[in-house]
Formats: structure tokens, sequence, C-alpha cells
């Protein structure tokens, strides 16, 4: 490799990471975004008419602009993706939707938040047993900062009114967001992001179907707003957000991606003190610092590792790794 292409090799390598980081930020913010409006909806629209409907106006989304695209399809012997594509469908798009949305029926939203965010936990473990990641110490680390900080974002605002199927919801709902993640990730070696979010979108819609009636005689007796609210949620926390994931995730490791969820409780607490005027504890506010700080830890790392490979490849005469 001669100078010229290892300055147009770095140059694109810092156009991606930085693609990365906006990808992974618009990701958080909308997820974010969800969760006060589905507080706002969720007296007139029932957990799985509510799953429905956003997955209902995502995959038409989406499915518009992929047909409008030049696009390759997994062969029909390619059982490894579609296999990895209903797990994700069937498990991230339908299963954490009605589980997160009927467990917030039961539990506090501090005591769902603080549960459900077991789940990067699981992805790292996970992606380091299944997907080869290992367990670089950076990433424990960060994990472990950040999931203090959701403990204490819980602690602030918990009722104490959990009730045993709620915990048991919010477990479900955890476990389904980590397997997903993990078997998302291969497939973005050979699909485009675009692609699996639709593909998966549309997987966990027909897993919702059931759930029809509910949603066209809720969306009949409820407000025009709150319609308009099911759309929101289905172009943007889930159209949008879920690609942005999925590009994101095929430019770094599943373990960081899912760390990276962790700042999603501390925007969720601002948002709604700006627009649902509730003021935030003190104590969740410093959780929220914790989160943010475990993020760094990781990303951080992921930064450490890199310069020190490139130095090595540079001291032995080899390219380093791109």
């Amino acid at each position: 490799m001669n100078a010229g292409q290892a300055a147009e090799s770095g140059s694109d390598g810092r156009r991606v990471a930085v693609l990365t980081v906006v990808a992974a930020g618009i990701t958080v913010l909308l997820w974010a975004s969800a969760f006060v409006v589905i507080r706002h909806v969720g007296a007139e629209v029932s957990p799985g008419a509510l799953s429905l409907g956003r997955l209902l106006v995502a995959s038409l989304l989406l499915g518009a602009v992929v047909f409008a695209r030049p696009r390759r399809w997994p062969g029909r012997r390619d059982w490894r993706s579609w296999r990895g594509l209903i797990v994700c469908g069937l498990l991230w798009f339908g299963v954490y939707n009605l589980a997160l949305n009927e467990a917030e029926q039961r539990i506090d939203a501090g005591t769902a938040a603080m549960l459900v965010n077991l789940g990067p936990i699981l992805i790292a473990f996970l992606a380091g047993v299944f997907l080869g990641e290992g367990f670089p110490r950076s990433l424990a680390a960060g994990i472990s900062i950040s999931f203090a900080g959701v403990v204490l974002i819980g602690t602030a605002s918990s009722t104490g009114g959990a009730d045993a199927w709620g915990v048991v919801l919010c477990l479900v709902a955890a476990g389904a967001y980590a397997i997903g993640v993990v078997a998302q990730k291969p497939l973005l070696g050979h699909l485009t992001a675009l692609q699996v979010t639709w593909m998966a979108c549309t997987i966990g819609l027909v897993g919702c179907l059931p759930f029809a009636p509910d949603l066209v005689r809720e969306l009949g007796d409820a407000r025009l707003s709150t319609a308009a609210w099911v759309v929101f949620l289905g172009a943007f926390p889930t159209a949008l957000a879920f690609t942005t994931w999925a590009f994101a995730l095929a430019h770094t490791s599943a373990g960081k991606m899912g760390a990276t969820t962790y700042l999603v409780p501390p925007v969720t607490i601002g948002m709604s003190w700006g627009f649902l005027g509730e003021t935030p504890a003190v104590l969740a506010i410093g959780g929220g610092a914790l989160c943010l700080v475990g993020v760094f830890v990781v990303r951080r790392g992921g930064g450490v590792r890199r310069r020190r490979a490139r130095r090595s490849a540079g001291s032995s005469g080899r390219p380093g790794p791109q």
C-alpha cells in the first residue's frame, strides 16, 4: 500500500467512523423519544395493538425504499440468513415490543428501564461467546459503570409497585433484545442495514397480526392525534432508528452497540423533563451521568486498541487493520 492509498483508506475509515457515531446518536435520540410517546398514547392503545401499528407503518415505509433501490435477497438455500432474520424479527421486533409494552402496564418505568437494561450485558456475553468478540476489559468496565447508572435511575423513579409478572416480562424483553441483536450482527456482512431492518420488521409484523382487530377498534375510538403518534412511532423510532442502529452495528461490535443504548435512559429523563414536565430526581441525574461515563469508557477503549494496533503494524512495516 503506497502513501496515497494509505491516506485515502484512512480518510474513508474516519468518514465511516463519524457516520457510525452519528447513526448511533440518531438511534439513541429516537428510541428515547419512543418512551415519551408510548407513555402519552398508552392510555388509548393496548400493548399488542401499539406493537402492530408501529411495525405496520415501519414495514410499509421501509419496503417502499427497499423496492425502489437495487437489492439482493438471501438465496432459498441460505438457511443461516433466513434463520437469523426470523430470530431477529420474531424476538426483537415482535416479542420485545409486546413484552415491554405489557410490562409497563404493570410496573413503573424506572423499574422497567433497570430490568430491560440487562440487555446490553446479555449482548456482550452472547457476542463474546457466539460472535468471537471476546470480553475486552474496557467493555466490561463500561457496562458495569453504565448498569450502575441505570440502577440509580431505577431506584430514583421506582414507586415500589412492581409485581412478579411485570418483572418477568421485562426480563423476557431484555432476553429477546439481546438474542435479536446477536442474530442480526452476522446478517449485516452480506445484506444492507435497510434490507435487514425491513425483513426483520416485516417478520415481526406477521407475528403481531393477531392483534389486528384490537388495532382497528382502538384507533377507531382514539383521537386523531393518537393515530398520528402511532405513525410517528413507526416512522421514526422504528423505521429510521432501527436502520441507523443496523448501520452502526455493521461497523462496530455488538457489545459496543449494546453499551451505547445505556444512553437511552438519561436522554429519556431529559425529554420527559422538557416535554412532560416530569422533574427528575437528583439521584436520577447522577445515574444519567454514570451512564454517560460508562459509554465513554467503552468507546474510548476501542479507540485505544485500534491506535495500538496501528502503531504495532507501523513498527513491523505491515499495514494495520482497516
